[in-house]
């Protein structure tokens, strides 16, 4: 294995060099792709994974050598083309070594997919404890950034799904939707049957497989529940125009893991976009109907931290607490009663507590995505996708999702990010830029209430 890597990872120049490496033998590469695809436990890819990321990265004895030379050039007048020079050799030298056989690999037939494979598997390593470390770290950074110039716009092909798709590009769109599962193959009939579509890239070097799938529903006006979209029986067709106010997108999913971070969905997004304007002209009216994952968890956590610290009652009005109180009979404190009652879906069979629970959960999950931040941006990982893309935050929807996975997870709460296509740009600008987001009346004013009762 030594004489292996040995053979497959020459430093590639990130500049051309007089006295560059000659490139690995294509065989040679694909002897290390050959003896990678054998390794069948998680732990030995992950020994062979770290050893390449510890082993084969920058020369860091290169480098200072290097940069020496290059501080001692500047300090000394001389002609511009020596400095540079000085300068290309040390942009050669921070080069990691496996970069050079990622390179390489990509030009072998299904090499691309090999390396989306292989990311995968990092990030499962990475993610199990098996390895970890900043040069394992560097390493999965180095291939994303190589798998985001590779699967730019320029090298994907948009697709659209069909009944009439191959059995194995609906059976792997079927098995990999994780926000609103398909039950059966007459559900994945209807979800691309009239006034649906459902789309997804193919990489140039690989069409027909799928990496990212959007599905849309055409309606006539925006849904307020995903109840109104995935439903048992299908639209009456054939398609009628005239009922196709708003497209929606209720469902984007990853397809590859080895993807993650990689920019597909926002170009997914408006391809889309493009491709409805085209068969539809008359189109106006763009929005998701999204899922808010982390909620409840969010929720529970919040109450947690605030009655350890001074009570929690600020989250819940004084006459919340006593309706909540009467129809429980509990006397505990309101984190251990929400926790009782999120633990299973029962409370949803009762009207009175889904109506006394609907205005705290709207303003508090109004907060939560429009107030809860990471690093400025917003915590919520949908919100930050949809915000990015320049969308607004536009209606919060009560009892949206009534499937288990909808109310553990965000208490039966689902959103809608409204693309005004005229705005996108600027609302993008400002996010990005100034952090701002842009939400409509409805989200303000439960943000102003949320702020009015609590403390935070």
């Amino acid at each position: 294995m030594d004489e292996l890597l040995g053979r497959s990872v020459p430093p590639t120049p990130a500049y051309e060099l007089r006295d560059k490496t000659p490139a690995p033998a294509e065989g040679q590469c694909a002897d290390f792709v050959s003896f990678y695809g054998g390794l069948a436990r998680a732990a030995e890819r992950a020994a062979l994974l770290e050893r390449l990321a510890r082993g084969f990265g920058v020369d860091h004895g290169l480098v200072a050598e290097q940069s020496a030379g290059v501080l001692q050039l500047r300090e000394q007048p001389r002609e511009a083309a020596v400095l540079l020079q000085a300068e290309d050799r040390l942009r050669y030298a921070l080069v990691p070594r496996y970069r050079g056989l990622f390179q390489h690999i990509s030009k072998l037939d299904g090499g691309m997919r090999f390396l989306v494979q292989l990311r995968a598997d990092l990030l499962e390593v990475q993610a199990l404890k098996l390895v970890d470390g900043p040069h394992v770290r560097e390493m999965n950074g180095v291939l994303k950034n190589m798998l985001s110039d590779w699967f730019s716009q320029a090298f994907l092909n948009l697709e659209r799904v069909t009944w009439h798709s191959p059995c194995e590009v609906l059976q792997k769109i079927s098995e990999t939707e994780a926000v609103h599962p398909v039950k059966d193959w007459l559900d994945m009939k209807q979800r691309v049957g009239p006034y649906r579509r459902c789309f997804f890239f193919s990489h140039c070097s690989s069409p027909g497989d799928p990496l990212v799938v959007l599905h849309v529903a055409l309606t006539k006006d925006i849904p307020s529940a995903i109840q109104e979209i995935v439903k048992d029986e299908p639209p009456a067709g054939p398609e009628d125009q005239s009922n196709m106010g708003a497209a929606i997108f209720y469902s984007i999913g990853l397809i590859k893991p080895g993807l993650r971070g990689v920019e597909l969905g926002t170009f997914l997004i408006k391809r889309v976009v493009k491709e409805l304007q085209r068969e539809f002209p008359h189109l106006g009216t763009f929005s998701s109907l999204s899922p808010i994952p982390g909620f409840t968890k969010w929720l529970l956590g919040l109450l947690s931290s605030q009655a350890k610290e001074s009570g929690s009652a600020q989250l819940f009005l004084d006459s919340e607490l006593q309706e909540l109180a009467a129809l429980t009979g509990s006397t505990a404190p309101i984190h251990d009663t929400m926790r009782s009652l999120l633990s299973n879906s029962e409370w949803i069979k009762s009207a009175e507590l889904v109506q006394v629970l609907r205005a705290p959960l709207l303003r508090l999950c109004a907060w939560y995505l429009y107030g809860e931040k990471h690093r400025g941006y917003a915590l919520n990982p949908v919100a930050n996708f949809h915000l990015q893309n320049g969308a607004v935050l536009w209606r919060l929807n009560w009892m949206a999702d009534l499937s288990p996975n909808g109310l553990a997870n965000s208490c039966g709460l689902m959103v809608n990010y409204r693309y005004f296509l005229e705005d996108t740009a600027a609302n993008s600008t400002a996010y990005l830029g100034n952090k701002s987001i842009k939400a409509s009346e409805q989200v303000l004013g439960l943000v102003a209430q949320f702020q009015k009762h609590s403390k935070l």
